[in-house]
């Protein structure tokens, strides 16, 4: 169950229809002269607490550009970038630090160090912002968010003993272990078959709705887009589509919106 833990008040979103992610105007390009390739143009999106946004699109559209841009892990080029409330553009290496420890990241590849215990390796993104209680409450913190996972009998088990749905249990429990209002989550269900997919994408749905996190997932897996409240088709570079599946996840304010911005 994930009803006992709650992202910290200090760090929630002081109005509930403030955006969690504000883009405008975005442009993002690789190289320069000859090599010069523009792989995002002019995107504007907003995704709001509590949803889940699916981003599809052909490979090579720019899902995984875009994914890491709101990520604070590239640097922006052109337009403007808000992620919690936080401008982007032009912020400063300890800041970006900052942005980043309210972000929970998820991969594909579950990156799990396999020489640890699936504690250890939650623990290892607590040791990434050190900010309270040192060792003895990081490992509490990690065994609490493991068994809200469904995985309280394997805390101490490694990698190589657990199956493919488990460990991406484990990834999740680390991105959700420093409490962020937001999970960035690039194809986690790609490497997984039905069960343990529908089982990671159910459990990251009931974390957006409980905890009143946001969730972006970029996927290609068409077995889970029914948990989304809303599906984008990003194509070479372009926001293509918007789909509302969950009438009820769009902001009070998106009716006054800019008709070019997606509101999600």
């Amino acid at each position: 169950m994930l009803d006992t833990f709650s992202a910290p008040t200090s760090q929630s979103l002081s109005n509930p229809a403030e955006p969690s992610v504000q883009i405008r105007n975005l442009n993002f390009h690789y190289g320069e002269g000859d090599l010069f390739k523009q792989v995002l143009f002019d995107i504007n999106l907003e995704i709001y607490p509590g949803q889940i946004v699916i981003l599809t699109g052909p490979s090579g559209s720019g899902k995984t550009t875009l994914l890491t841009l709101i990520g604070a892990l590239r640097t922006i080029q052109d337009g403007s970038l808000q992620v919690l409330g936080q401008e982007l553009k032009g912020l400063g290496p300890k800041k970006l630090v900052q942005v980043r420890k309210n972000i929970g990241f998820i991969f594909q590849a579950h990156n799990l160090f396999y020489s640890l215990t699936a504690r250890q390796n939650v623990m290892m993104s607590t040791d990434l912002f050190p900010n309270e209680g040192g060792d003895a409450i990081a490992s509490n913190r990690a065994a609490d968010i493991l068994t809200q996972v469904g995985l309280g009998q394997r805390i101490d088990y490694k990698p190589h003993a657990l199956s493919g749905g488990q460990k991406q249990r484990v990834a999740i429990a680390r991105a959700l272990v420093n409490r962020p209002n937001l999970i960035l989550a690039d194809e986690p269900t790609a490497a997984l078959d039905k069960k343990s997919g529908r089982d990671v994408v159910t459990l990251m749905q009931k974390m957006a709705k409980e905890e009143n996190i946001t969730i972006l997932m970029v996927t290609h897996d068409n077995r889970i887009l029914d948990v989304a409240d809303r599906i984008i088709n990003l194509v070479d570079g372009n926001l293509e589509s918007d789909n509302v599946i969950n009438n009820d996840s769009v902001a009070p304010s998106a009716a006054g919106t800019d008709s070019r911005t997606f509101m999600l």
